[in-house]
């Protein structure tokens, strides 16, 4: 939780962010997370300061739970100082206890934003679905929190201006745009109406900015002219010199084979590589995500 300190920006956890999407569409299935296509609504989650603040704790527990579809879990929450927004005991359940910084017994809209993440944490935990590492495991969680439709709150819980600054999860505000958008994409949602801060719009425009990129990267037809040079110079030099096949900084890459040149590239939408033979316009069909996609090869 960054609490009147510098908000750190920008993408620099995007590696780590988009193996998150490829792994949880490989531990659910695309008909598995596409069983999340509704967010979580803004009623289900709201805490007004008339609330009793353990009761009403416990009910927006319950909705989180529901939401990202938890059977049996009961999530015990409680309040305390401490130095992270929350923390959650993962055991075997079915019970699992949850405890909130004592400033969300003021903050209290920013509640929901916290058990979200808490309560991804124990998804993740039954789902066996982890990264090496506390750090990436946190980008893994807030990912996973964002691509399954309740991580608008986590955006939503970024405040900052010339005096203060908050920002709860470990993703930038533009990753967590990015994620966002990312699943906007795929379920045709429109965030919009659930922004309260008045910088998550912005965040979440410049994440979308990134994540429409992905669907313009060569050899996608979506590509513009300039991706398209560099792509058939690529190809040429592919064509004589297998050197040349692994080109740094793009996101394709050259492979020969019994049929030829191939060359593989990430989905746009679940970042599983992708190889396709090299002989003009192609269709793809994503195995993991079951996108179909456009190509120029």
């Amino acid at each position: 939780m960054a609490n009147g300190s510098d908000v750190l920006h920008g993408f620099p956890h995007l590696d780590t962010v988009q193996s998150a999407i490829t792994g949880l569409y490989r531990r659910l299935s695309c008909d598995g997370v596409r069983a999340y296509d509704m967010s979580i609504a803004p009623a289900d989650v709201a805490f007004s300061d008339q609330d009793d603040l353990h009761l009403g704790a416990q009910r927006v527990a319950r909705a989180l739970v529901r939401h990202l579809r938890l059977p049996d879990a009961r999530m015990i929450v409680s309040f305390r100082e401490m130095h992270h927004a929350a923390s959650v005991e993962l055991a075997a359940g079915p019970e699992y206890f949850i405890e909130l910084n004592d400033r969300f017994r003021t903050h209290r809209r920013d509640i929901g934003a916290a058990l979200a993440h808490e309560i991804t944490h124990v998804l993740l935990h039954r789902l066996d679905l982890a990264f090496p590492g506390a750090r990436p495991n946190e980008i893994l969680t807030d990912t996973v929190t964002a691509y399954l439709g309740a991580g608008w709150l986590l955006l939503d819980a970024y405040r900052e201006d010339s005096l203060t600054s908050q920002k709860l999860g470990y993703l930038t505000p533009e990753e967590f745009g990015y994620v966002l958008a990312k699943r906007a994409l795929v379920f045709g949602e429109d965030p919009s109406p659930w922004f309260t801060s008045p910088q998550a719009w912005p965040a979440y425009l410049k994440g979308r900015d990134r994540a429409l990129q992905d669907k313009r990267q060569q050899p996608l037809t979506a590509a513009g002219r300039s991706g398209r040079r560099t792509y058939a110079r690529d190809r040429r030099f592919a064509l004589v010199d297998e050197n040349s096949r692994a080109i740094p900084g793009a996101p394709y890459r050259f492979q020969g084979g019994p049929d030829g040149l191939r060359v593989t590239f990430p989905c746009p939408c679940c970042h599983q590589r992708i190889g396709v033979p090299v002989r003009g316009r192609v269709r793809a069909r994503c195995a993991l995500c079951r996108a179909v996609l456009d190509c120029d090869t």
